[in-house]
């Protein structure tokens, strides 16, 4: 006899019993710990599935962090961030940002201590795939040689990101996703500790990362937050050429056109910290 069927007759002996008598009050128990026998399996059923879609799920967002900690160990993170942190709302898409905190102060990993800043870029490109679609305006660079600088900014992609580490985050996230660098030069940076900034953006359909170089740093920060060209500039370093930057920024889709600056009012924050 099934398990539906012993359900089925323990609800008949226990409707048929006479009230209060042991017929009764055994039928009833059996009825109940069949009941509770199939909630546990159904309860483990559900419990499987999620740790499996947390699986697939934060594999899709994280790949390089799989690839350094082993298939094993990052399933069992996966489960472990599901439990700690569920998803708040039915899309999956939208669950794992917490990770990179979870990792900075997981002391099992400790040995792995640039693994935070590497989900973080991870993130960001995760993010950089459903920010806003936007179109290169190629004409509105010829206001670059007809308008005031003075009045004028640099847009970026939209959901451009700067993320500063410690350490050579860009080169451990490409080297395992595009193969540059090779990994014992990223294996080597990492040793050596050299700290990179990566600049996260979404050039048509695709993400991308890429190493900010020190000199450009201050001038796409001013950027993102709409200055003025000429206050951009100035916050750019020794050895900046900005013609060779901004060629190479609009064939990545980094930089889209140029548009009206936005003003600076003199007791904003930003203002204050660029004075």
């Amino acid at each position: 006899m099934n398990s539906l069927m012993l359900q089925q007759q323990s609800l008949l002996d226990a409707l048929f019993a006479r009230p209060g008598n042991n017929q009764s009050t055994g039928a009833l128990h059996h009825l109940h710990t069949q009941l509770e026998m199939h909630a546990s399996r159904g309860l483990m059923a559900y419990q499987a599935n999620g740790h499996a879609l947390a699986e697939r799920s934060l594999l899709a967002v994280y790949p390089v962090i799989a690839q350094l900690i082993g298939a094993e160990s990052f399933n069992a993170l996966a489960r472990d961030l599901w439990h700690k942190h569920p998803p708040r709302c039915g899309d999956l898409a939208q669950w794992g940002d917490a990770l990179p905190a979870f990792l900075a102060v997981n002391e099992q990993l400790a040995d792995v201590p640039y693994l935070a800043d590497v989900a973080r870029v991870e993130w960001a490109l995760h993010r950089a795939a459903n920010a806003p679609d936007a179109d290169t305006d190629l004409p509105s660079f010829a206001r670059l040689s007809s308008e005031d600088p003075e009045a004028l900014t640099l847009r970026l992609a939209p959901g451009t990101v700067l993320l500063t580490s410690a350490w050579p985050v860009v080169s451990v996230v490409t080297a395992h996703t595009a193969g540059e660098p090779t990994l014992a030069e990223a294996g080597q940076r990492v040793r050596d500790r050299a700290g990179e900034t990566a600049v996260v953006w979404r050039q048509g359909w695709r993400p991308c990362v890429a190493a900010c170089p020190a000199n450009a740093l201050g001038l796409v920060r001013a950027l993102q937050r709409g200055a003025a060209l000429t206050e951009a500039l100035g916050q750019a370093t020794d050895g900046f050429d900005f013609s060779d930057w901004l060629t190479q920024a609009v064939h990545s889709g980094l930089v889209l056109g140029v548009v009206d600056a936005t003003p600076q009012l003199p007791n904003t924050p930003h203002a204050k910290e660029n004075p």
